[in-house]
């Protein structure tokens, strides 16, 4: 299991954005409902929380939280006790424990993206926070048309298409792609899915003698 917890910077100075972010998030959790096991909310202050049954789940909103560079986000990757409460604050397990050391890790100045993993596999966790944080400084640093096209992408929509919604060329498309590192974040999500998926200790997932990962 993955719980995801994301703790708002410097609320006291830009507002406390706990309610707003429930709200904008409707859309992401109808799309990933089947893998959310307990739902996003408040956990206390300006926190949230949120239990996934599968990598590529808690690896996307993760993300998308660290596009806003308004959230420090922490992933566990770990069993939960059952019966389950009923909510994340009424839940427990080592995922829980681990999700809370990884948000108080992200937290910190020592981090270069403030997106850590942590879980019951501890090399597999080290290996999965370097892959999301390059993952993540790449969205943290494209630009307002990389993510036009980005965005227009991932709606399924070809680069001709794209290129007519936005009134450009086709070859302006592509460059705005290739300057946004799409391809390059595509071929990459699998490998920290995989990654996170190691860190729990799941089965068919482990850490090569070379630092790899492997599917057994």
């Amino acid at each position: 299991m993955f719980v995801l917890t994301a703790d708002q910077h410097r609320s006291t100075e830009s507002g406390e954005r706990v309610d707003a972010l429930l709200a904008e998030l409707a859309p992401w959790s109808e799309h990933w409902d089947s893998q959310i096991v307990l739902p996003l909310e408040r956990t206390v202050g300006d926190e949230v929380q949120i239990l996934l049954s599968s990598a590529d789940a808690a690896a996307d909103l993760a993300l998308l939280l660290c596009r806003t560079e308004q959230w420090a986000v922490g992933i566990g990757a770990g069993a939960v006790e059952t019966p389950l409460g009923t909510s994340s604050r009424a839940s427990s397990g080592s995922a829980f424990v681990h999700a809370r050391y990884a948000v108080e890790r992200a937290r910190g100045r020592t981090e270069p993206v403030p997106l850590v993993v942590h879980g019951d596999q501890p090399d597999a966790a080290v290996a999965a926070t370097a892959v999301l944080q390059l993952l993540g400084g790449v969205v943290r640093r494209r630009t307002d048309t990389g993510w036009e096209v980005a965005d227009l992408t991932a709606q399924g929509h070809t680069r001709a298409e794209i290129a007519a919604t936005l009134g450009v060329t086709v070859s302006a498309v592509s460059q705005r792609a290739r300057s946004a590192m799409l391809e390059e974040e595509r071929r990459a999500r699998p490998v920290a899915h995989a990654l996170i998926s190691a860190a729990a200790g799941e089965p068919g997932w482990s850490i090569g003698s070379t630092g790899n990962v492997k599917e057994n």
